[in-house]
């Protein structure tokens, strides 16, 4: 006859089950009450539900073509000479690279090495490439390859992470610093804070004048002038918006909001000349992305787990590229559950270009062929 068991072996059973989930459990606490860094709380009202965009094409990467694959890495963001029917963008070998568009087989070509991790880009009336490098800070390169820095510092402050750029046709320059707290590097670190550390800017080359614009920004991001200029477009990353400023007229010096609750993280934004703006989603919004940024304790722990080499998985996805009209009211989504780090598009002719964070090439849809479709 078997023995019965002694008293207390069903505890002590189970208190061997639970140890593998008590002990990770406290590690965590304690990982979490030494950690010094201190995430805030971001505005409710980013919270809301998405736009809803009218239509969509949901298969992107089925029909993208790929350019230069291989030769660019991490084509970030794009600028176009129409003159020359030239495209550039700027990897993360520090190249400024072309891609030559008169042949059915665009051709890559290195153009100016200006080291670091060139963002924004965008072409200068005289010809010249101003250039948003986030550690140097606002550069300009010649045609010849000459390379001068403009501007690194505003108001005492020096520049953290110089990204968006654009310039009027009179030559002014007007362009953000994303944080002036985090480099690039630190990107995880400047999210999961979730502070106003960026700012938008304006720079003269005529009088060599920076001007602070507007301050105690979200991870201000890519920035596109308005058609006429009066105005210009920038993207607000953390708060999933894009804002309005007025540059002339009775609201000069005004901010309205643009288009807001968009379904992803924007990135870089430009104007494609017949009447919409092309907005990058590095990543589109999901349930887990709001939970994660609506709770600041969430936040601090990711934190305090990465510094103790614990990886977070990855969840980013559904990036695309969002057009929306001058008025900022949603037009198309052209994305896919499997991309990524999605920078920014932009339009010439019948082709949407799309740039990327960390893919080794460019991509490009041809929109006569691939229509977004009424939802």
């Amino acid at each position: 006859m078997a023995s019965p068991n002694p008293p207390g072996s069903g505890k002590t059973t189970l208190y061997w089950l639970l140890l593998p989930i008590i002990i990770p459990v406290l590690i965590s606490a304690v990982i979490y009450q030494l950690e010094t860094f201190d995430a805030a709380p971001l505005p409710i009202d980013i919270f809301s539900n998405p736009i809803s965009v009218p239509k969509r094409h949901d298969r992107v990467l089925s029909v993208s073509e790929r350019i230069g694959e291989g030769l660019l890495l991490g084509p970030e963001d794009l600028a176009y000479d129409a003159r020359k029917d030239l495209l550039f963008t700027g990897c993360h070998d520090g190249w400024i690279k072309t891609v030559s568009l008169r042949d059915d087989d665009p051709n890559v070509q290195n153009w100016t090495f200006v080291g670091g991790r060139p963002l924004g880009l965008a072409l200068a009336p005289d010809g010249s490439l101003v250039v948003a490098e986030p550690g140097q800070g606002l550069l300009m390169v010649r045609e010849r390859g000459t390379m001068k820095l403009l501007t690194d510092s505003a108001e005492g402050l020096r520049f953290g992470l110089t990204d968006g750029v654009d310039v009027t046709s009179d030559g002014k320059i007007y362009f953000t610093d994303a944080s002036y707290k985090y480099p690039l590097e630190d990107l995880l670190m400047e999210f999961m804070e979730a502070r106003p550390y960026g700012r938008l800017l304006s720079f003269d080359p005529e009088t060599n004048q920076t001007v602070v614009l507007a301050k105690n920004l979200y991870f201000p991001n890519g920035v596109s002038l308005s058609p006429d200029q009066r105005s210009l477009i920038f993207c607000e990353t953390l708060l999933l918006q894009c804002k309005k400023y007025y540059l002339d007229g009775e609201k000069k010096g005004i901010i309205d909001i643009f288009i807001q609750n968009l379904p992803g993280f924007p990135d870089n934004i430009r104007y494609d000349g017949e009447g919409h703006y092309w907005i990058g989603l590095a990543s589109g919004r999901s349930y887990l992305w709001d939970i994660i940024f609506k709770y600041p304790f969430l936040r601090k722990m990711m934190v305090a787990l990465e510094k103790n080499h614990v990886r977070i998985p990855q969840i980013i996805e559904n990036g695309g590229l969002l057009s929306v009209d001058l008025n900022g009211q949603p037009v198309s989504l052209y994305y896919d559950k499997g991309l990524y780090q999605v920078t920014g598009g932009l339009k010439i002719g019948k082709y949407l270009y799309q740039g990327s964070l960390s893919k080794p090439y460019l991509t490009r849809i041809d929109l006569d062929q691939h229509v977004a479709r009424d939802v």
